[in-house]
């Protein structure tokens, strides 16, 4: 087996150099670059702040009984005990990714030091569980094995490092995680394991840090391409004996059986669902080519074993596609595409976004008396690399041999890579928010369970949401809004109780009214707008959207024809890769009642808050290079709020 993989990775360098010989000359393929990013990220902030509009920190920390905080966190997070990883170059172990987490340095796969701009409150390592472990100790023949990532990018030239990325991407995209070209290695499975939760353990400090005993469980579509990943996480220190993989068990009922058979054994564990976008419309289906209902894809106990998915992270923002949204303008938002090489249509992209599945789920709801698409979300990273990237200023990618550097990401560490990796269309990470009295194990898990969680693209954006059949006038406003607003009505991720208090004299005319307030990461940009996405199903049973303005800054006009307020502006100069905070404001704040509600229609409701535009990764990284910035040069980060359900 070993002389074939030896064999095999000759045959492709050798086709490798004769296509660049003749595709580029010599000065190009023997120069190597000069990348300033292997000195490792500027994570400094220096933002030209408006002193007029002072942000406020920690905002939604109440002193009532039953007072939440936000903790902040990423779910999803790898070590060179995932085959891909090490392949690519990581080297980092368990006990790194929470060194890493609460603010030590550790150093990269293509060798410069990385630290957290802002420590974590909580992680999870989830190492792929099939062949966990065994790429690392097989003795795999690859460039990153004949010698360092860090030598590779610093002492070769441009024809080394794209004959490196292809090499690999080859063996990658031909075996999956079967790189060892050998069965299943129970033993080595079961060591690295141990490994994992023995971290967990040594690093979970209740109050002050959280970890999570976990992994990854990857389908077998048949398609090395095409996801239906989910992490699994566990909320107890009562763990199985070895991670369940696809190997096991290959579709999502599979691993649906497993949990059951974990939680009827008292263990606390759940399935986090991640990249729907990149599912070919399989994530979130619910019924077959004719139309008809899968149960097994569709059981009512899903979303009780799926209670939260993660919808941004760096292969791309699953909130919503513009083939769905059409009328959303802020849609085209970090769309990683689809599987590379395939056309993107709306069958691909049906079924693989968020905002439609929950439509979906209210139409099951609607038609079966039950909704399987009853989930929270958050955000996280998906690193290779043991870190957590999430700012898009000093951002490190997510698997170092792809998009470990500058010069990699953007393609010009090597020759033709613009054009075929795809580190271009990424984003820059997620992160999990999650609204719980304490930071602990049990307290965490417990507000993940009840979706009270809410997902961002990288900046540390506060979002409170709450709903109820009537506030006191200016709870909004109130200093205390929050101690009001859950006292008298539910926080996110939770159902509309029966309407008890209704908020007109005629109940039959009352409508939820909501309490939504936004304040702005401390270190980050100001405030653009706080949106209210509603989604509901008419008497015919079909599902629609609609976006809402709740609140903007600025002091902008609304514009009848669009129905929007007027645009925010920019201040980003790409130049630079610079912005000010001279428009947007550190907060706002909404008090609104649904103005087209009825009471017999089926709906949800989620809040997004936009920042003012600010440099994508790409700018800053053309900045160190000294090239053109690739489009988009801004984007606008956001959060995005788990839903409010109604049921008539």
């Amino acid at each position: 087996m070993r002389r074939q993989a030896e064999a095999g990775g000759t045959k492709i360098r050798v086709l490798i150099i004769a296509v660049l010989l003749v595709s580029f000359p010599a000065y190009q393929l023997l120069v190597p670059i000069d990348d300033p990013s292997l000195d490792g990220p500027d994570n400094s902030v220096t933002l030209s702040v408006n002193t007029d509009q002072p942000g406020e920190a920690h905002l939604n920390k109440s002193s009532t009984e039953g007072e939440r905080h936000v903790f902040w966190g990423d779910l999803h997070i790898h070590t060179s005990l995932s085959s891909d990883a090490f392949t690519m170059g990581v080297r980092a172990v368990p006990d790194d990714v929470y060194r890493f987490a609460k603010g030590e340095t550790l150093e990269h796969g293509a060798g410069y030091p990385v630290t957290i701009t802002r420590p974590l409150d909580f992680a999870a390592i989830t190492d792929h569980a099939e062949y966990l472990g065994q790429a690392k100790l097989s003795g795999l023949d690859v460039p990153t094995t004949r010698q360092s990532l860090s030598d590779i990018l610093r002492r070769e030239n441009r024809l080394t490092v794209t004959q490196s990325w292809w090499e690999i991407m080859s063996l990658i995209r031909e075996n999956g995680f079967k790189l060892t070209l050998t069965g299943v290695d129970a033993d080595i499975n079961r060591a690295a394991w141990d490994e994992i939760v023995a971290a967990a353990e040594r690093h979970n400090e209740p109050g002050v840090f959280t970890t999570f005993p976990g992994w990854e469980w990857s389908a077998d579509t048949g398609d090395v391409g095409t996801h239906l990943h989910r992490n699994v996480i566990y909320g107890s220190d009562d763990l199985p004996y070895i991670p369940f993989s696809s190997i096991d068990g290959p579709t999502p009922p599979d691993l649906w059986v497993f949990l059951r058979g974990e939680r009827e054994s008292g263990r606390r564990v759940m399935a986090i669902p991640h990249n729907p976008n990149l599912s070919e419309g399989l994530a979130y289906r619910i019924t077959d080519n004719d139309g008809k209902r899968i149960d097994l894809v569709s059981p009512p106990d899903r979303s009780d074993l799926e209670p939260i998915s993660e919808i941004l992270q760096i292969k791309g923002s699953s909130e919503t596609h513009p083939l769905l949204s059409s009328l959303d303008e802020f849609a085209d938002f970090e769309i990683a595409g689809t599987v590379p090489g395939r056309e993107v249509t709306l069958t691909s992209v049906k079924g693989a976004y968020a905002r439609d599945a929950l439509r979906s789920g209210i139409s099951m709801a609607h038609s079966e008396g039950f909704n399987p698409l009853k989930f929270g979300v958050i955000g996280s990273s998906d690193s290779h690399n043991a870190t957590s990237p999430s700012d898009e200023k000093g951002y490190t990618g997510k698997l170092p041999m792809m998009d470990g550097s500058a010069g990699l990401r953007t393609g010009a560490a090597g020759l033709g890579l613009d054009k075929m990796t795809p580190a271009r269309k990424w984003g820059s990470g997620g992160l999990a928010a999650v609204w719980a009295p304490e930071n602990t194990r049990e307290a965490l898990f417990d507000a993940m369970q009840r979706r009270e969680t809410f997902a961002t693209s990288g900046p540390r954006i506060v979002v409170s949401l709450f709903a109820g059949w009537g506030f006191p006038e200016g709870t909004a406003a109130s200093a205390n809004f929050d101690a009001i607003a859950r006292e008298d009505g539910v926080p996110m991720g939770s159902s509309l109780p029966e309407m008890s208090r209704p908020n007109s004299v005629d109940s039959d005319s009352a409508a939820p009214e909501f309490v939504v307030v936004a304040e702005r990461d401390p270190i980050g940009a100001n405030l653009d707008r706080i949106q209210m996405i509603k989604g509901w199903v008419d008497s015919a049973g079909q599902s629609h959207e609609r976006i809402y303005d709740l609140a903007w800054s600025d002091g902008r006009s609304f514009e009848p024809e669009t129905g929007r307020p007027e645009a925010v502006g920019s201040t980003v100069d790409p130049a630079t890769a610079s912005y000010e905070n001279s428009i947007g404001a550190p907060q706002l704040r909404a008090q609104w009642s649904d103005p087209d509600f009825d009471s017999d229609q089926e709906a949800f409701y989620y809040v997004r808050v936009l920042e003012i535009p600010t440099p994508r990764w790409s700018t800053y990284d053309a900045v160190q290079l000294g090239m053109e910035p690739m489009a988009p040069v801004a984007i606008q980060e956001r959060a995005i709020s788990s839903a409010i359900w109604y049921r008539p």
